[in-house]
């Protein structure tokens, strides 16, 4: 399948929120219990890196890169977030964003991308593992999710350039 790939706008943030919270409801992509507004959500991803897959004229998935730190020094280290509309998983549009991104971020001059992702969500893990990031840790009962009252570890994942920063 194809899929077109385009900046995100706040023009798209309508179904990108309903695709953030199909994830939330899912107990497996997040622990946020509500999607923010446009303006909350703009303000902490970077303009540079964040897009959105559209098949048919409508948004199927979205991916967005948020600063590691606002530390001058970790400028070049984001932390990813990928979201697929739930008819459209486990069809490639998840690989194909990611790596999109992976190329895209390093001619933005991200050397390092990391997610945090719920242990339980094996199909994310696979997709990381897939599209080159490898695991660095796991931090044990991080965070409870409110809807079910459970802790869950998150496993802690990177993906090193080899084209940017050390190699």
């Amino acid at each position: 399948m194809q899929y077109l790939i385009e900046k995100m706008t706040e023009n798209h943030w309508e179904r990108v929120k309903k695709i953030y919270l199909q994830g939330i409801h899912s107990n497996l992509a997040t622990f946020q219990t509500d999607a923010p507004e446009w303006e909350t959500w703009n303000s902490g991803h970077t303009i540079a890196c964040r897009f959105v897959a559209i098949v048919q004229g409508e948004v199927e998935g979205w991916v967005a890169i948020s600063p590691a730190s606002s530390r001058c020094c970790y400028q070049g280290v984001g932390e990813v977030s990928l979201y697929i509309d739930e008819v459209f998983r486990g069809k490639g549009m998840g690989a194909f964003l990611l790596n999109y991104l992976v190329l895209e971020s390093e001619k933005q001059g991200f050397w390092s991308l990391y997610s945090a992702i719920i242990k339980e969500n094996e199909a994310s893990i696979f997709l990381h593992e897939k599209c080159g990031f490898k695991k660095i840790g796991i931090r044990e009962k991080l965070a409870k999710m409110k809807s079910t009252g459970k802790w869950h570890d998150v496993v802690l994942m990177e993906r090193r350039s080899t084209v940017i920063g050390i190699k």
